[in-house]
């Protein structure tokens, strides 16, 4: 074979042509729906620079060593060998904290939200809508207007709204200190954040009880169903699949991600003797105090894969196959 002669691989040169016909094939497809591209165009770019590369990113983060300062320095599985096996912050109060929280304000908000929704869906039009308003609106408001709102009624002395009120009538007979006693600030916490768990949740429960189809309820009827228990149980649940799917994603990421309430309520940070310390604190202690952003990043993956655990454990409970 001469030295200067070219090889052709007719395998290569097939695989090319592939490859460009296949592009070319793409970009008239994206042309021809081109008006609806352009449509979800905002949503995808929010989608890209708010949700998925900070999620990237600190999936990347979390396997360096990085304090803001220096370029980060790759470490490895380190950070999650200390989160899981050094870091007794994390362990003894973080984690078993943030389990206690979730088990009380997710399944209680979620159960409340329904109720309510339900109760609400029983009244007259004009009604219904103030009183959808009321439980909305503390959604709606800050950590920091929650605790502006609730400290007077939590206050520790006599004057304090509910030490009043239980030393008037005779349940106790010295103040408590409802948010500076580690013994009532979870309690407390969790109160609090029940109150203005009624937010989007609610309203997706709400609107599914007024859609169900009331020809349903006249079939039930028919069947043998006798009371409204029955009723909630066999058609209203059953018929509202959706949006308590939804409903209980919702409440899985707003409870996970609560926890600036404790230090709102206590006034400090750690709360005392970490008492309301959660993930999300330790998120905080790492990435603003200590400035251990790749450690930070760690913690963060961590409570990603448990809101991504408990996400799919909801749509195993209230999805359907389309939904998995």
């Amino acid at each position: 074979m001469p030295k200067n002669e070219v090889v052709v691989n007719p395998q290569k040169i097939e695989r090319h042509v592939i490859g460009n016909s296949r592009l070319q094939e793409l970009i008239k497809t994206i042309y021809k729906y081109r008006i609806s591209y352009l449509y979800i165009a905002p949503f995808t770019l929010c989608f890209l620079a708010f949700i998925f590369i900070p999620i990237v990113m600190a999936f990347g983060l979390s396997f360096t060593y990085y304090n803001a300062i220096e370029p980060p320095r790759f470490i490895g599985w380190k950070n999650f060998q200390n989160l899981l096996s050094q870091d007794l912050i994390f362990l003894q109060h973080s984690l078993p904290n943030t389990f206690k929280f979730a088990l009380f304000v997710g399944p209680g908000g979620y159960i409340l939200s329904f109720l309510l929704a339900w109760l609400i869906a029983q009244l007259p039009n004009k009604a219904r809508t103030w009183y959808a308003l009321a439980f909305y609106t503390p959604s709606l408001t800050g950590t920091i207007a929650m605790g502006i709102v609730w400290l007077p009624l939590l206050a520790g002395d006599r004057i304090g709204y509910l030490n009043s009120f239980l030393m008037k009538f005779g349940f106790i007979d010295s103040p408590i200190l409802w948010v500076q006693d580690k013994a009532y600030l979870m309690g407390s916490m969790i109160g609090v954040t029940l109150w203005s768990s009624m937010g989007i949740g609610f309203l997706a429960m709400l609107a599914g009880v007024l859609n169900v189809n009331q020809e349903l309820y006249e079939a039930g009827r028919l069947d043998g169903i006798k009371s409204r228990l029955q009723e909630i149980w066999y058609i209203t649940i059953p018929s509202m699949k959706p949006q308590m799917l939804f409903g209980a994603v919702m409440a899985i990421v707003g409870t996970l991600k609560s926890g600036e309430i404790g230090t709102t309520l206590s006034g400090s940070f750690p709360t005392p003797e970490y008492s309301a310390h959660v993930i999300i604190s330790s998120i905080d202690d790492y990435s603003g105090v200590r400035y251990e952003l790749g450690y930070a990043s760690a913690i963060s993956v961590f409570l990603l894969l448990i809101m991504f655990a408990a996400n799919r454990f909801s749509i195993k409970l209230f999805g359907t196959k389309e939904d998995e």
